[in-house]
């Protein structure tokens, strides 16, 4: 009875190996996803434009400019000085 339950040495998936049972599940998923890009894009867009709550503007539009241009870095440059802006002195500043 001592011997049940519990981990056991050698049990399971070895560590690295992939899950052969969801893989193609997955890949399949994205491309089905990658169909509806531009109707999604279209629906954020109109969401953007014509919502009329300012919260869901505004995150259309930064969900829009992520999409485009990448997500920004934390950290920014002050060119004049060399110096390392973080968020809390950007938000300190106003």
């Amino acid at each position: 009875m001592a011997d049940q339950g519990g981990i056991r040495i050698g049990a399971g998936r070895p560590l690295g190996s992939r899950n052969r049972a969801t893989a193609g599940i997955k890949e399949g998923l994205s491309e089905l996803a990658k169909t509806h890009t531009e109707a999604a894009l279209e629906v954020i867009v109109e969401l953007m434009r014509n919502s009329l709550n300012d919260n869901v503007r505004l995150a259309a539009a930064c969900s829009l400019l992520d999409r485009g241009y990448g997500k920004p870095s934390m950290a920014q440059v002050d060119n004049s000085t060399g110096h390392e802006i973080t968020a809390f002195e950007v938000v300190a500043d106003y």
